[in-house]
């Protein structure tokens, strides 16, 4: 990234947003302003405490009450910055980067944008070398998704674009035919453009394809082998487990972060390759589209965020980047 992007580390400045822990652990995210404080029903904690100490000091409150002091991670913004749509969580987010192999200097395409968690993480992968192509149908969710990464990092990325509209219609448009590295699918059909997304990848590219249900599992699967243009997709799912470890009390975590999503992936074929025929067991294989449509009704359960919500949650968006690109 450019230099003028907000650094990560380092010394407390004005504008850094600041993840403050209390002695019952709870946190509060404050962004730094002169003259600033952060009230809690007990005392004040002043922003000029905290400006120009290092990262992860520990400042008391007129109380006396201790607070830990850290910048937050990628991972604490993404969970807690506004939401227009629900976002890919970081352990869905770490498996995508390293499934479909996204490298430094990497061309990729992103669909849909949603609230911007993994743009911030696709960005972060390619570097400032790289190229981030994003497509969002809702001009509301594109806003939102835009504010948060800008303040993340303290100004827009000059190599990320956005565009407003349906990937089938705006991807040929925007992207000359095999010279897309990487392309990821985070939407509702992703069935419906994979022949697009087939025409924009380099031979050997990598699809990837976050799904939600496993009717939509077995659908996308189904269109991708249709187009004989993919290597066979591989399907799988990340479940985390934390441990409580303290002294001898050692166990699994009575919570746990268990299944969000599937992830796809296939990679492209060099033009003109037929995939060899692979010898396989037998099982329920042959279908017609009235046994896919029966799988997949017509209703396919998208839950909107009401008009009210979206114009909070984009409000919310650009004040915080409005406030990290201010105090640059």
């Amino acid at each position: 990234m450019s230099d003028v992007f907000r650094r990560q580390s380092g010394e407390f400045r004005v504008g850094d947003r600041v993840q403050l822990t209390g002695p019952k652990g709870r946190l509060n995210t404050v962004t730094l302003e002169p003259g600033g404080a952060f009230h809690t029903h007990r005392g004040v904690l002043s922003h000029d405490t905290i400006i120009g100490l290092p990262d992860a000091s520990v400042v008391t409150c007129s109380n006396g009450i201790e607070y830990l002091a850290m910048r937050p991670l990628l991972t604490d913004f993404v969970m807690s910055m506004p939401r227009g749509a629900a976002i890919i969580y970081p352990k869905d987010a770490a498996q995508i980067i390293g499934q479909a192999d996204v490298f430094p200097g990497a061309h990729v395409v992103e669909a849909g944008v949603g609230s911007g968690a993994l743009s911030l993480w696709l960005l972060r992968a390619i570097g400032p070398s790289g190229r981030l192509s994003s497509f969002e149908r809702r001009e509301e969710f594109s806003e939102i998704a835009q504010s948060n990464v800008e303040a993340f990092l303290g100004a827009k990325p000059d190599n990320w674009s956005v565009t407003v509209g349906d990937l089938q219609e705006q991807l040929p448009a925007s992207v000359k035919p095999g010279t897309v590295d990487r392309v990821v699918l985070d939407m509702l059909a992703p069935w419906e453009c994979i022949e697009e997304c087939a025409t924009a990848l380099t031979p050997g590219g990598v699809l990837l394809c976050y799904i939600a249900t496993v009717t939509q599992l077995s659908r996308v699967a189904e269109a991708i082998r249709a187009t004989g243009l993919f290597t066979e997709p591989d399907s799988n799912e990340t479940i985390v487990r934390g441990w409580h470890v303290e002294g001898l009390a050692v166990r699994p975590d009575h919570r746990m972060v268990a299944h969000t999503g599937f992830l796809m992936t296939a990679r492209r074929l060099a033009p003109g390759s037929v995939l060899p025929e692979l010898k396989r067991r037998a099982s329920k294989t042959d279908f017609s589209d009235e046994d896919v449509e029966i799988w997949t009704p017509g209703a396919l359960g998208e839950r909107s965020a009401s008009a009210k919500r979206l114009r909070k949650t984009a409000r919310e968006a650009k004040a915080a980047a409005e406030a990290a690109s201010s105090d640059r």
